[in-house]
């Protein structure tokens, strides 16, 4: 299945329904099927073939998703590229994709301008405004006429080439096919008919897989699309009023900005049902609160996976994030906050051991999972996690508990051996984050000639609070074993974190670390 067909299908259905909104942009499924189709002509006329690489470097807009949908057309790979990334990331991941066509937003002219000399790619179009060096990607779509053929593509071409964020070394290539992104739209919604679907707003970069599947799964189903160019609290808690958002994704860091907004209180979020988080372990206080300050009706969702899966693997539902019950079902669900939740129908997770060895519930060791939209691979080099028998190592840890439910205990990278003993930083994490002074943590080992590592926190307190580095250790004298608590506490304004708010420990432990 050619995924330009989540447009045409339901263009041919529904073609006067509003499906896309970016700013004053209102657009029908008609009309975004009309643009898909001058814009698949215009990469034509740019003399581009079948699997050849085009690729995207902006921050998130209606064009960026036509864009898309205008390679797909024409059977192109598509390489949505980190605005985020440095100068010489860039150069990399344009270089080894191979790209033909570069696609560049105006706040990035100067970015391209400096790395364009070692760019082997040769043909650039902008974003926004034309220059005598470089046409206008509107002008182009305007004197376009329609081209309405509908490339064939094979279920293993691959649909988008998505470099992961390369937070340990350099970017990897994660091949994405045409039936991966088929398969998981397909299979988690329905196709959209005219049945009132809702509104969904979208804040997280389309060079992420959370961002891709999220206007892939909602143009599908007929979900309206808010698109944020950029994320903003005070921008999202306005938009979801006005256009009557129902759903919405978040990463961590999002919903802790959304929350500590002022204007929080006052917003009008009457119109939400569904706010989904994910991309980054989700502190349990930040949850809690969530789920205290969230008008009730709203139903959370965490959802875990990697680009490597085409996104989700496990979703912890709205039911288990109501803290309701007796309190032995409250006790539980506090419990089940702090995991991931269970398989979707078409994963199978275990945890094994560093032997291979399938372990029991309650034991950690590293999550392997087995589902059928698994990458097809890194582009040039080899995917030294792929397992036989269909199965994949993911480099994360956790444990399984007698139901069924996954709990993360890390990356397999960041665990800490001291003195023979294995030592998961989530779990001291956990601990600290639990002290009414911390608003933020993060624990690594550090080398001890003594102990081969020891336990170091970075600590970032709550504003107005006032804790020290003893004051934690004793904290953590009644909850810790010995051998887990922290050996130094080292207080910081503010942890260093990819744009998706993942923890960069990298930048910890280097000598500056924390500074």
């Amino acid at each position: 299945m050619n995924t330009v067909n989540f447009v045409t299908i339901p263009s041919s259905i529904v073609p006067d329904q509003e499906i896309l909104v970016f700013g004053k942009r209102r657009l029908t499924y008609a009309d975004l099927n009309d643009r898909v189709s001058r814009l698949s002509a215009v990469f034509k006329q740019q003399g581009l073939k079948p699997r050849d690489v085009v690729a995207l470097l902006d921050t998130n807009s209606d064009l960026y998703i036509q864009c898309y949908y205008a390679a797909a057309k024409a059977g192109l790979t598509f390489l949505p590229l980190n605005y985020r990334a440095k100068d010489g990331e860039l150069e990399y991941m344009i270089n080894t994709a191979d790209a033909k066509l570069l696609l560049i937003g105006d706040r990035y002219m100067d970015l391209i301008g400096r790395i364009k000399p070692k760019l082997k790619v040769s043909k650039f179009i902008a974003m926004g405004h034309a220059s005598n060096a470089m046409p206008g990607i509107e002008d182009l779509i305007t004197k376009a006429a329609p081209d309405e053929s509908e490339a064939e593509v094979e279920d293993e071409d691959i649909s988008i080439l998505m470099y992961t964020s390369g937070t340990t070394s350099l970017p990897k290539g994660v091949m994405l096919r045409f039936r991966d992104f088929a398969a998981y739209v397909t299979a988690n919604v329905e196709m959209a008919d005219g049945t009132e679907r809702g509104a969904a707003l979208v804040c997280v970069p389309f060079y992420h897989i959370a961002g891709t599947t999220a206007y892939m799964t909602n143009i599908w189903t007929g979900r309206k699309l808010v698109v944020m160019g950029q994320f903003d609290a005070k921008a999202w808690l306005e938009i979801v009023p006005r256009e009557r958002v129902t759903h919405a994704f978040v990463v961590p860091t999002m919903m802790k900005q959304l929350i500590d907004e002022p204007g929080f209180a006052s917003a009008d979020l009457s119109s939400l049902t569904n706010v989904a988080y994910g991309g980054a372990p989700m502190p349990v206080q930040v949850i809690r609160r969530a789920i205290e300050v969230f008008p009730p009706i709203v139903g959370f969702v965490n959802a875990y996976g990697q680009t490597e899966t085409t996104s989700s693997l496990t979703v912890l539902g709205p039911d288990d994030h109501r803290l309701t019950g007796t309190p032995a079902e409250v006790e539980l669900k506090l419990k089940r906050l702090n995991s991931i939740g269970k398989p979707l129908p078409d994963v199978e997770i275990r945890v094994r051991d560093e032997d291979g060895k399938f372990l029991p519930a309650g034991q950690v060791g590293e999550i392997i999972i087995r589902t059928a939209r698994i990458m097809k691979g890194y582009a040039g080099r080899e995917d030294d996690a792929r397992l036989p028998d269909g199965w994949r190592a993911t480099g994360d840890l956790g444990w399984l508990d007698d139901d069924g439910y996954i709990f993360f205990a890390g990356r397999k990278d960041d665990m800490i051996i001291r003195g023979g003993e294995n030592i998961a930083p989530a779990e001291i994490e956990t601990v600290l984050m639990s002290h009414p002074a911390v608003d933020e943590c993060a624990v690594i080992g550090v080398p001890s000639v003594e102990w081969g590592q020891t336990v170091k926190a970075f600590v970032v307190r709550r504003q107005g609070q006032n804790v020290s580095e003893a004051d934690l250790t004793e904290f953590c004298r009644s909850r810790l074993a010995s051998f887990k608590r922290p050996e130094s506490v080292q207080f910081i304004d503010a942890l260093p974190k990819n744009p998706l708010g993942k923890i960069l420990r990298k930048d910890l432990r280097a000598p500056s670390g924390g500074v």
